[in-house]
């Protein structure tokens, strides 16, 4: 049998895609001792005991300045900003997508800003958003917001664009206005849409948010990895990133689930 023929288990799948980590994980640890047997003071390639014992300051004591646990609270302070930034792009997409998509006057007019305002690198616009926002918490929202409702609008409206010339004829046939074709013909259709974008969008509303933390602020995951590179704690760096790396894993796995199970049809049958 050919190889674009054979299909893969569940089990089998969850096997197969777990092999490369831990071949990189063997990997890592070989590379690890190979040079911490050569220099023991070696920060470069930490190994998991290195690792363990820099990480336990962080999780379980607390700062002598704020009294805090510094793991759990760069946790909590990112994912407000990421739960918060996503929260604001989702809603924008699907309110600004669907009224692009569905009213064509609207698109001609509100098309080529939206496709404009997406394709400028959120990034350069990082020093204005801090000069007209400030250092707080909206700016960085704001850059996550940016950088990623573009897009995702476009996604939608050009998903909801697409849908069959047959569906609108047939509910203006039945005396649908162009706003019950908005809500009872495209939203239903675009939802599982939706969530795809969510999906696609989490990668760089990650990277806003660390670059945003990085540049200003007291707290988070991206202050803390950028405040800790200027001494090599690659104990601390690592494992921030590695946890960043699971949370990103978790939160699509979720919305992949909350898609299967509230729009099975938009999946196929036998998904």
């Amino acid at each position: 049998m050919r190889w674009v023929n054979r299909q893969v288990r569940r089990s089998d799948a969850i096997l197969l895609g777990s092999l490369p980590i831990l071949l990189l994980v063997l990997l890592y640890l070989f590379l690890a001792a190979q040079r911490h047997a050569a220099n023991p003071a070696d920060k470069i390639l930490p190994l998991p005991g290195g690792m363990a014992q820099a990480m336990s300051a962080l999780l379980f004591q607390p700062d002598q300045l704020t009294g805090q646990l510094l793991f759990w609270a760069d946790t909590l302070a990112s994912l407000e900003r990421l739960g918060l930034g996503l929260g604001i792009a989702t809603l924008a997409a699907l309110l600004v997508g669907l009224v692009l998509g569905v009213l064509p006057p609207v698109r001609a007019t509100f098309g080529p800003l939206v496709t404009g305002i997406a394709v400028i690198p959120p990034i350069a616009l990082l020093p204005i958003l801090f000069i007209a926002l400030g250092l707080g918490e909206t700016a960085k929202v704001a850059l996550i917001v940016i950088g990623i409702a573009p897009v995702m609008v476009r996604d939608i409206a050009a998903h909801v664009g697409g849908l069959p010339r047959e569906q609108i004829v047939k509910a203006q046939t039945l005396g649908a206005s162009s706003w019950q074709i908005m809500i009872r013909v495209a939203l239903p259709q675009a939802m599982p849409q939706l969530l795809h974008a969510m999906r696609l969008a989490l990668g760089p509303a990650w990277v806003f948010l660390i670059s945003a933390e990085a540049i200003a602020s007291d707290v988070g995951l991206g202050y803390r990895i950028f405040l800790v590179r200027r001494y090599l704690a690659m104990d601390v760096i690592i494992p921030y990133v590695a946890w960043i790396a699971i949370q990103a894993i978790v939160i699509d796995l979720a919305l992949t689930r909350l898609s299967r199970r509230a729009f099975p049809w938009a999946h196929g049958a036998g998904h």
